[in-house]
């Protein structure tokens, strides 16, 4: 382990770790932020797409994440620092007590992702999807019910921001996914691979309840308030999930588990499988 000790918040050495929240605004070329033992697990197992970089914890963390950081290659940088320090580095109180700094994958593009896709899959597609905790939460779900992937539209904000990865509790480390595509994009390139896709909708006349699933489907989800925009239901196979007490709408993330689990245990035998 490449265990180093810090004890001024301006060190130069971390750098990178310094002012979190003020940089989680502006990126960081190409790196991200990721907090929390949960996170730090899973950048650090096989299953990661990412590659780890570095880790600042604080002093009282480090025998308990021992079988962690031991697994980390040689040249990955193990920083340790008293928690007032780590605290100064951060900008904030860190109570988790761990920071790892992380690569991004490369971005393959749509084709080269839908290219790869098996016979029998399914996947996400989110438009307009700007809320932190949201995007977090389409990870965690297709991660939980063996989604092959995402698709994310231009207006989609970064899986890759501090809180998104917290919220997946990792699943946006290791679940392959395209971005910076338009919806339309989306449609024509899913439909051209024969895939049925679906678009959740509370105006829709069909339910979620009735469909069986082809053996290639994607479902497109809407941001909040707005939702899909009705040229890309018109492309689309509209469905709605059916609701009492006068609600016609879930949270995103929600409404993307019901249907996730849905589509996957509809079928003989469960993606993921």
């Amino acid at each position: 382990m490449n265990l180093i000790r810090v004890l001024d918040a301006v060190d130069p050495r971390i750098c990178a770790f310094r002012d979190v929240k003020e940089r989680d605004l502006t990126g960081r070329q190409g790196l991200f932020v990721a907090e929390g033992e949960v996170v730090l697990r899973v950048l650090v197992s096989a299953a990661s797409r990412c590659e780890p970089v570095a880790v600042l914890i604080a002093e009282k963390r480090l025998e308990a994440l021992r079988d962690i950081l031991e697994c980390l290659p040689e040249d990955v940088p193990v920083y340790t620092a008293p928690q007032d320090v780590l605290d100064g580095i951060a900008g904030f109180h860190l109570h988790r007590g761990i920071l790892a700094l992380g690569r991004k994958p490369g971005a393959p593009a749509l084709e080269d992702f839908l290219e790869g896709m098996p016979d029998r899959a399914v996947l996400v597609g989110a438009c307009g999807i700007g809320n932190h905790d949201n995007m977090g939460g389409l990870f965690r779900n297709a991660a939980a019910f063996g989604a092959a992937g995402l698709l994310l539209d231009t207006t989609c904000c970064d899986p890759f921001y501090r809180k998104a990865i917290r919220v997946s509790v990792g699943a946006a480390l290791r679940t392959p996914f395209v971005e910076g595509v338009t919806a339309a994009a989306m449609v024509e390139a899913l439909q051209a691979r024969d895939f049925e896709v679906l678009a959740l909708t509370p105006s829709a006349a069909e339910t979620l309840a009735q469909l069986k699933p082809a053996p290639r489907t994607a479902i497109l989800l809407g941001s909040e308030g707005p939702g899909l925009p009705a040229e890309v239901i018109a492309r689309c196979r509209p469905l709605a999930i059916r609701m009492s007490g006068g609600f016609d709408s879930l949270n995103v993330a929600t409404t993307s588990a019901v249907a996730l689990h849905h589509l996957t245990t509809a079928a003989e035998t469960p993606w993921g499988a």
